[in-house]
């Protein structure tokens, strides 16, 4: 049996990890794990974890690390996972990689990239972000929904979120200082992290990503 393909996805907000995470997931027939999703489809499908998250979320705490990674394991165990996965926004912390490990056991991740970005551009690209409320797409500022503020897909209201805001942005690149740049040092050390430049095109970043996939996952 061929070992599974499992890949994490790492970068600040705003580098493009859902977006590489995305067409990495399509080019190699993987499934595409965004907690965020995984969080949304327990909840809309009432499952008992589903429930447990909605609970504490209503009661307006933060879902734990324990809970994030049994909806992770629950959502790996999927049809569309049975080759592999692209992990976005999974693990955040250390304790969550030690527990990625226990749940991919001998396959394990393949490989971890980290897709860098200045915290100056990240500023310039989350400020000029604007999200349909409906649907999610997203826009630029400079962009005719953004500017009319009806989403071309849905006619849903384009905004700008409020953790888009500079303040905002500023505080969740402390976040990733804290939580995030010692997984980097994790993966480091097992000699499985790749860096690739996120100041580039969409096209070039995905280019660049496959070009370190081949050489040193796929060989």
């Amino acid at each position: 049996m061929t070992a599974r393909l499992n890949l994490v996805v790492l970068g600040k907000q705003g580098a493009g990890k859902g977006t590489q995470s995305q067409r990495l997931a399509e080019r190699h027939a993987l499934a595409h794990v965004s907690t965020g999703d995984i969080l949304r489809a327990a909840i809309q499908a009432g499952t008992p974890l589903g429930r447990e998250v909605k609970s504490v979320l209503d009661s307006g705490q933060l879902v734990t690390d324990d809970l994030v990674n049994k909806l992770v394991e629950e959502r790996l165990k999927e049809p569309d996972a049975a080759q592999g996965c692209v992990l976005d926004g999974f693990p955040r912390t250390i304790g969550q990689a030690d527990a990625l490990e226990q749940i991919l056991g001998s396959d394990g991740v393949k490989l971890c990239i980290n897709i860098d970005l200045p915290n100056e551009l990240v500023l310039t690209r989350l400020s000029a972000r604007r999200v349909c409320q409906e649907c999610g797409t997203t826009y630029q500022d400079s962009d005719v929904a953004a500017i009319s503020g009806t989403c071309e897909v849905c006619g849903g209201d384009v905004v700008q979120r409020s953790d888009d805001r500079p303040e905002a942005i500023t505080q969740r690149l402390e976040a990733f200082e804290r939580d995030t740049v010692p997984l980097l040092s994790f993966y480091e050390s097992r000699g499985l992290l790749v860096t690739v430049n996120g100041d580039q095109s969409i096209e070039e970043v995905s280019v660049a990503i496959e070009v370190v996939l081949h050489a040193k996952a796929l060989t």
